[in-house]
């Protein structure tokens, strides 16, 4: 079988690693226990942890063992890597529940049937942890010019560094000694952002057991300018049907920039890397062959094969202008808030399709604004419940964003 380095490199995954030469010949000679931590802080995970489920559904299928780690007790402390402020405090009973939800998520991608996978809460060995005890044993173990030296602290020098935080680097490292010395799990995966923590963990273990363990960040979902993807008007795009809708997570994929395409199906998904390349070098209206093909397999995987047909028939019949039966986006707007009718610029403010009323008004102006398929022209136009066609008023803006207003 083919060596699954080869694979995650080719597909773009991998951005650094501890030992290369290493992990490569390690990799295609055993089966390897390896472990990624998931800290529930939301009640969904989002396309920033799809990433990293891939990663694991690559290694199990090329024979290796993912140990899914949910941080019910790092997610106490909250990581300060890749942030600007402290995360808030939640309660060990949202965090818990939080946890349950992920689990959900990890049994439709890995196979946990004979110990070929398994899913861990590190709040099991962190929370009876006696203070005393860890920072004479673990705390030792560390530098702390190091410790600031490292990006995710150093950041946070300015505006302010808690004491609390500063013990996240601790606890992950903890989890990786705890975990190779329980399950013999000779590798850490994670983000990018993770890197320092990472060697943190390779580096605890060196220390207490002697042995050597090894790293591998992956690189965080961008597009081809370096901008975060996966953020939408409303938020983060969640894998959770009820955050985000299989027809809007399917209209986020069909419309990446083009020169987006041939990384998105490279990192999430398993199409051959032959079939990778052909589409991704499609031009001009072709590449909107490909990212329908983008569009459809993501939302498969995620939300199964009827929700990613929905939400390509829903998509394709609003392009073509038939608003039939849709699937669309939608907002209840009520009889009483509507009144005696309510201008263009407050029915998009409402739909969430503008951030501001001087943005709806410049898009009026431009011809980036239709009513029930007719261009408005006036952003002082008034609608009233007449203009609801069965109660429904559907409002697009530019090509590709559409909502449906409910009266109700």
């Amino acid at each position: 079988m083919e060596n699954v380095f080869h694979v995650l490199k080719e597909r773009g995954f991998i951005e650094q690693c501890t030992h290369e030469e290493e992990i490569e010949k390690l990799l295609g000679e055993e089966s390897v226990s390896f472990y990624i931590g998931f800290d529930p802080t939301a009640d969904s995970l989002h396309i920033g942890h799809f990433i990293q489920i891939m990663v694991m559904a690559h290694m199990q299928r090329h024979g290796h063992r993912p140990i899914a780690l949910i941080g019910g007790g790092t997610t106490m402390i909250g990581d300060p890597s890749g942030r600007t402020d402290m995360r808030q405090v939640m309660t060990p009973e949202r965090i818990a529940e939080n946890g349950e939800k992920f689990k959900k998520i990890f049994e439709k991608f890995l196979s946990f049937e004979d110990d070929k996978a398994v899913m861990l809460n590190n709040a099991e060995w962190l929370l009876p942890l006696n203070y005393i005890d860890f920072l004479r044993d673990i705390g030792a173990h560390f530098s702390v010019n190091r410790m600031l030296a490292a990006e995710c602290y150093k950041s946070r020098m300015e505006k302010g560094l808690t004491f609390l935080e500063f013990n996240y680097q601790l606890l992950q490292a903890y989890d990786f000694y705890v975990l190779h010395q329980q399950q013999g799990c000779k590798m850490q995966f994670g983000g990018n952002d993770q890197w320092s923590n990472i060697i943190a963990g390779v580096e605890l273990v060196r220390r207490k057991d002697g042995k050597q363990v090894y790293g591998m960040t992956f690189s965080l979902l961008t597009t081809s300018e370096g901008v975060k993807m996966g953020k939408t008007a409303k938020g983060a795009l969640w894998l959770d049907p009820e955050k985000t809708s299989p027809y809007e997570f399917y209209q986020y994929w069909r419309n990446v920039a083009d020169a987006d395409v041939k990384k998105c199906l490279a990192l999430l998904t398993f199409l051959p890397m032959e079939e990778v390349q052909r589409l991704g070098a499609l031009e001009g209206a072709q590449i909107n062959q490909a990212k329908e093909i983008l569009a459809f397999t993501v939302t498969e995987i995620i939300h199964g094969e009827n929700a990613a047909h929905e939400a390509q028939n829903a998509a394709r019949k609003l392009f073509a202008g038939d608003n039939g039966d849709a699937e669309i986006p939608s907002v209840d707007l009520s009889k009483a808030e509507l009144g005696d009718g309510r201008d263009i610029v407050f029915l998009l403010e409402f739909a969430k399709l503008i951030p501001t009323r001087s943005e709806g008004r410049r898009l009026i102006q431009q011809g980036g604004v239709l009513a029930a398929g007719e261009k408005v022209t006036d952003p002082k136009a008034v609608y009233t419940a007449s203009d609801f066609k069965d109660g429904k008023l559907v409002l697009k803006k530019g090509k590709k964003a559409f909502k449906q207003i409910n009266l109700i």
